[in-house]
């Protein structure tokens, strides 16, 4: 299969280079799902999806431009191309605007990641069903729940691009996720409601539907109760899932684009110590089972494992070729992969009893980020740290500071990655954090 995408892109190439571009990328993709949902014991959404496309990136005369088309039959493409490069040839010219070096595609790794697993496309759809039977039945085990849903769903991908300065690869890809959500009635107009979601390339290793399922009736049970805390500063104990939403605003803050635009408050810091010691994040695209795991980005530039911070200290930038030659920098890549923290040798009960007291955010609620200054305010979900222990559910709390001086409160890193995700935080913990309550 993957081998006749790769013909098509290269006759998609041969046809746009025919129409007058100078350069050209093209990529066809072909992919296929199957989604399911469930609620209160019938099926509420079944939807299966399958595509085929081509996109094409054009260099015409200093100009750039990208399209895209699903009629992939000879004439109709050529004619697509036709126009496109015609259409082109009225946009500005951009110098900055340039395929990619081809000395950036060298080195490509030739590692297996393993992502694919062929049982995910022999799943049944009496499988799938079974699945939500079992989620149904794990989420209403309480006579409190009001409304409970489940999801079940997997598919595959592939796709191949071409490049007319050398590039050829090809991707393949398999995906499944499963869960549930639950809402509870507490009385007196009070509704809690928790969640809980996997997915992975394979099904091995995954937790039994029902297990998941379960966890998230496990945590809305755990909202009952709910009060505000008071205002202070004290230790926020952050679980491995709901890390990443503090992650994402110092990463995205190592874009070279953010950079240019003056957006990013880690512009000139390279070199520097710009958080906690505790702070050593790797890129790791080659990650088995990742994922984020690629062996080249969309522009084609060889994966390569990049570290991000050391102990504290910033070692690069996420620099895309547009925004590298803007700048006068040398291309790393467009954007993060799998990102893996050096770990601690604590798990989260550990880290809460070493806290003894504080706040343990389990997930948020709202908020924004400034990615100029790193301020931010995000509201929180979570529970007290009472003697060491997960105590009391907290409500309409909100965390605020700045995400530099966040990091550089970083005062332990967990041993649980979550390995769910392409971000793979562990639990983590910060000092001195302002909470906003009572």
């Amino acid at each position: 299969m993957v081998d006749d995408l790769l013909k098509e892109a290269r006759q998609g190439l041969a046809l746009a280079l025919q129409a007058g571009a100078n350069d050209a990328v093209v990529s066809v993709s072909d992919g296929s799902s199957t989604n399911f949902g469930f609620r209160d014991g019938k099926i509420e959404k079944v939807q299966q999806n399958r595509s085929r496309g081509l996109n094409v990136r054009l260099y015409v005369d200093g100009r750039y431009s990208t399209h895209a088309t699903t009629d992939l039959r000879p004439a109709q493409l050529k004619r697509f191309l036709e126009d496109a490069v015609a259409l082109t040839r009225h946009l500005e010219p951009d110098p900055f605007r340039t395929i990619t070096d081809p000395k950036l595609y060298a080195g490509r790794s030739d590692a297996n990641l393993d992502m694919v697993d062929e049982k995910i496309e022999q799943i049944a759809r009496e499988e799938y069903l079974a699945w939500l039977a079992a989620m149904d039945k794990a989420t209403h085990a309480d006579s409190r729940v009001i409304s409970a849903t489940s999801f079940a769903g997997g598919g595959r991908r592939l796709s191949a691009m071409v490049s007319s300065n050398g590039f050829e690869g090809t991707r393949d890809g398999t995906g499944v996720g499963y869960g549930g959500s639950v809402t509870l009635d507490e009385g007196n107009g009070k509704r809690p409601e928790a969640s809980k979601g996997v997915h992975g390339a394979h099904l091995l290793g995954l937790p039994a539907p029902e297990a998941a399922a379960g966890e998230a009736l496990t945590r809305a049970l755990e909202r009952l109760g709910a009060s505000k805390g008071p205002s202070a500063r004290m230790t926020m104990v952050v679980d491995r899932e709901a890390g990443g939403r503090l992650l994402g605003p110092l990463v995205g803050a190592l874009s070279a684009g953010a950079i240019q635009q003056k957006r990013s408050f880690l512009a000139g810091r390279k070199g520097e110590r710009v958080a906690s010691e505790l702070l050593t994040l790797t890129d790791d695209p080659l990650l088995p089972r990742g994922m984020g795991s690629q062996l080249f980005d969309g522009e084609g530039i060889a994966a390569t494992r990049m570290p991000v911070f050391e102990r504290g200290v910033l070692k690069d930038y996420y620099v895309d070729t547009y925004y590298g030659k803007k700048l006068g920098w040398e291309p790393t890549t467009g954007g993060s992969s799998n990102l893996l923290f050096a770990l601690g040798s604590k798990d989260r009960d550990g880290l809460l009893n070493d806290a003894g007291e504080g706040v343990y955010v389990t997930g948020w609620l709202g908020g924004n980020s400034d990615g100029t200054t790193g301020d931010f305010s995000f509201g929180i979900r979570g529970h007290k740290i009472e003697a060491g222990k997960k105590g009391a559910p907290l409500v309409e709390m909100n965390v605020t500071g700045n995400i530099l001086e966040l990091w550089q409160n970083l005062a332990a890193v967990g041993n649980d990655p979550y390995e769910y995700s392409s971000v793979r935080t562990p639990t983590l913990v910060f000092k001195d954090v302002n909470f906003s309550g009572k």
